[in-house]
């Protein structure tokens, strides 16, 4: 499994447009996708309520988690969304 952490750097945190950005970048790949705010319980990352229920802040850190071919390049993707939206 391959992992990434990021920090949030949008105002709004991870919620409205870079939470929509977020979850259609994931919902895009065949392969199960998981984010955590911190050390915080893992929830889908294709799931727009999931991922707008952890609240996440500007200047937090989520560990987003993948397994499969391309997972990598996936999490880069996710972690540049939330570190750039």
């Amino acid at each position: 499994m391959a992992e990434r952490k990021a920090t949030v750097a949008a105002e709004v945190g991870l919620h409205a447009r870079p939470a929509a950005t977020f979850v259609q970048t994931a919902a895009k790949a065949a392969m199960d996708v998981t984010v955590a705010k911190g050390h915080g319980e893992p929830v889908n990352a294709k799931s727009i309520l999931a991922v707008m229920g952890l609240d996440v802040r500007q200047g937090e850190t989520i560990v987003i988690r993948a397994e499969g071919e391309g997972a990598d390049d996936l999490l880069e993707s996710l972690a540049k969304i939330a570190e750039t939206s």
